[in-house]
């Protein structure tokens, strides 16, 4: 699988079911035979992982050393609520509802691709992100944040 894209619009009924977005099922062909995690996110929102990138990422935390606290404190509040999603053959998924109070989800979400992961986000909160974004100047965060990586482009190796 390739990096994801795309942002989605997208409705829950009154069960938490969401229509999987076509466009994504065309980027994640496999995705009813490998299934996917929800999760929460570092913010107040969702995050939903290709069931290969679900598992890259826990092979990582069990490396971590669980006689440190905060390893332990890490690993209990990334996993807290992970749940395995599947396709129904209306091809929806059944969002958790403590996941969804988490992320104060009600009807309206978005769905936006990062890579290897979905944030689902309340319509409203995702609104938010981009209304109180104190660092609007992208060209600057742009610069800052990758202006001087040190890493090469994969094309100039």
């Amino acid at each position: 699988m390739g990096h994801l894209i795309g942002e989605f619009d997208c409705k829950l009924d009154t069960k938490g079911r969401m229509v999987w977005p076509a466009a994504l099922k065309r980027q994640m062909p496999d995705v009813e035979r490998s299934g996917l995690i929800v999760n929460r996110g570092f913010e107040k929102h969702l995050v939903i992982y290709p069931r290969n990138e679900w598992d890259r990422i826990t092979r990582k935390l069990a490396k971590l050393n669980t006689y440190k606290a905060r390893n332990r404190k890490f690993i209990r509040d990334f996993t807290r609520g992970a749940t395995e999603l599947a396709l129904d053959s209306a091809g929806r998924v059944l969002l958790p509802k403590s996941l969804l109070e988490y992320g104060r989800i009600e009807t309206e979400i978005v769905l936006s691709c990062q890579f290897n992961k979905i944030e689902v986000w309340s319509k409203e909160a995702y609104n938010e992100l981009w209304e109180d974004d104190e660092d609007d100047d992208f060209a600057a965060l742009a610069e800052e944040v990758m202006g001087d990586d040190g890493l090469a482009d994969e094309d100039d190796e």
